[in-house]
């Protein structure tokens, strides 16, 4: 199979916002469709290691913020590289909350949705989340931002250093470490099924 071909699915990118037992986090995703218009139902799907995942199946409630263009990289960095388990994702930046306690960003968003979560269906990586949308509003008039629009414009290029020799490689979306010096240009993430792309090299110690 040739996993490049899965690369022409067009995608946005999302900031998905929980709460329970009074944690708030939040999390990068590029899954989100409209499944049903009355009631208003969304489909999600996000990888089970994040802690956001583990959040949302203790709440049954998410809010998830449309992204737009002018999202920069650190907003991608503080929310998609990190983990909530160890951070305050939010500090330094300005949040608001639902109905639900929920989190989302004050800035960089152009519509947010608030949900309740109906059913999940584990699919290997990650959960898949259907929820009705109980609340919905305009929260700017930016342009939404895609997953094209991030790889192009938004993530800084690679830096390949010469001197050094590679030994490895990382994805920047989980963490997840691939050690052999070369990385198959259709090579895609055993965990969160990312592409070459988001993978970084891994030099040799000095």
């Amino acid at each position: 199979m040739d996993n490049k071909a899965l690369y022409n699915i067009s995608y946005g990118l999302f900031l998905l916002g929980t709460n329970a037992s009074g944690k708030i986090n939040a999390c990068i995703t590029n899954t989100c469709i409209q499944v049903a218009s009355d009631p208003v139902r969304i489909a999600i799907s996000v990888l089970n290691q994040n802690y956001t995942c583990d959040l949302i199946k203790e709440s049954g409630v998410f809010c998830l913020s449309v992204l737009d263009k002018t999202a920069g990289f650190d907003l991608f960095k503080r929310f998609g590289y990190q983990s909530g388990r160890n951070v305050d994702k939010f500090a330094d930046f300005a949040y608001k909350t639902d109905m639900n306690g929920c989190p989302y960003l004050a800035e960089h968003a152009c519509s947010v949705f608030t949900c309740k979560v109906l059913s999940k269906t584990d699919l290997g990586t990650h959960t898949l989340f259907v929820a009705e949308v109980v609340d919905a509003e305009l929260a700017g008039s930016g342009e939404p931002v895609t997953y094209a629009d991030y790889q192009s414009s938004i993530k800084p290029k690679v830096k390949v250093e010469s001197s050094k020799k590679i030994i490895g490689w990382k994805c920047k979306i989980c963490g997840y470490e691939y050690m052999n010096p070369e990385l198959p240009s259709d090579y895609t993430c055993p965990l969160c099924g990312h592409p070459a792309e988001d993978f970084e090299p891994i030099y040799e110690s000095a």
